[in-house]
């Protein structure tokens, strides 16, 4: 029995994640609005099996977004912890699965989308907002850092900095300054703009779109993007290699591929980076020596190593 001033919280369902295929493109709809979709172990878990229906061929992009006021509240601290023992994929591992994902994905996001809300919409390809929307990374006011750091990499170091710093919130106008969002419509059209969007993307060739995605992604990839992620892992520098998706099991599923997913690409075929190419792919550096860093020493050739070609 709840007193008027209490809101009756549904228990978990199998309708908290909502998936519905439109033409050329999916719709997965986070629904827990009484709790402006704070996510819980029930949303992660549906909204792992949503976004593996885009094994769908006749499926060309995503569209991510919500019912009610929010897109998500961030995690849900008054969860409890699920009935069973299956499974529940983490947070970091929901993300990886959208940013690893071939087909694009485009978050749609009306009221608040913040901590884990903000990172979720953060990890899409594009994110359209409505005019009412509001992000921010709030944890900084319960003493917690950013489960998923991924808004250094949507804006630039000042700008991260004062998002994760302050822990303000940010309007739409703001978040569209700072590069978290795409772009900002009005409320009655936030839905229909991202539905245009990916009406395009699936009229265009598949296999160039899927490319470039996985193009742009190697780039930041190279800039330590997953080694940023696993922050929180204490022993990530020892080990750099290790369970990079984050922290908890990998998702089951073939190995990558050379970086961003995109076979061919490994690392021994990197000969284009300025400084220490000739440690990525393994030869002796030109004449011997290793470019290293300006002023370094020289290095000896290594006994059989093969000079390179590389200036």
């Amino acid at each position: 029995m709840t007193s008027p001033q209490q809101i009756e919280i549904p228990p978990p369902s199998p309708d908290d994640v909502l998936y519905e295929k439109r033409e050329t493109f999916a719709v997965i709809t986070l629904n827990r609005p009484v709790v402006l979709n704070a996510i819980n172990w029930s949303i992660q878990r549906r909204l792992w099996w949503a976004l593996g229906e885009r094994k769908d061929d006749d499926v060309k992009a995503v569209i991510l977004t919500s019912n009610g006021r929010a897109f998500s509240a961030g995690g849900d601290i008054q969860s409890t912890p699920p009935p069973d023992k299956d499974p529940t994929p983490s947070g970091m591992q929901i993300n990886l699965k959208i940013w690893e994902m071939q087909k694009p994905v485009i978050a749609a996001v009306r009221g608040y989308a913040v901590g884990q809300g903000h990172e979720l919409a953060g990890m899409c390809d594009m994110t359209v907002a409505s005019e009412d929307a509001v992000f921010g990374e709030l944890q900084i006011r319960h003493s917690f850092g950013p489960p998923i750091l991924v808004t250094p990499f949507l804006t630039g170091i000042k700008q991260a900095k004062e998002i994760l710093m302050l822990g303000e919130r940010i309007s739409a106008q703001d978040a569209l300054r700072l590069g978290i969002v795409n772009r900002v419509v009005p409320a009655d059209e936030l839905l229909s703009t991202a539905e245009d969007m990916a009406r395009k993307m699936a009229a265009l060739p598949q296999k160039t779109v899927r490319s470039n995605k996985l193009l742009v992604n190697r780039v930041y990839e190279l800039a330590g993007f997953h080694q940023a992620l696993a922050y929180r892992r204490p022993h990530h520098r020892r080990h750099p290699g290790h369970n990079r998706r984050g922290t908890g099991p990998p998702p089951q599923g073939p190995p990558r591929t050379g970086l961003g997913g995109i076979p061919g690409l490994a690392r021994r075929e990197l000969h284009t980076t300025p400084v220490g190419v000739h440690a990525v792919h393994g030869c002796a550096g030109k004449q011997g020596n290793s470019p290293g860093a300006p002023g370094a020493r020289p290095r000896k050739r290594r006994r059989g190593a093969r000079p390179c070609a590389t200036p």
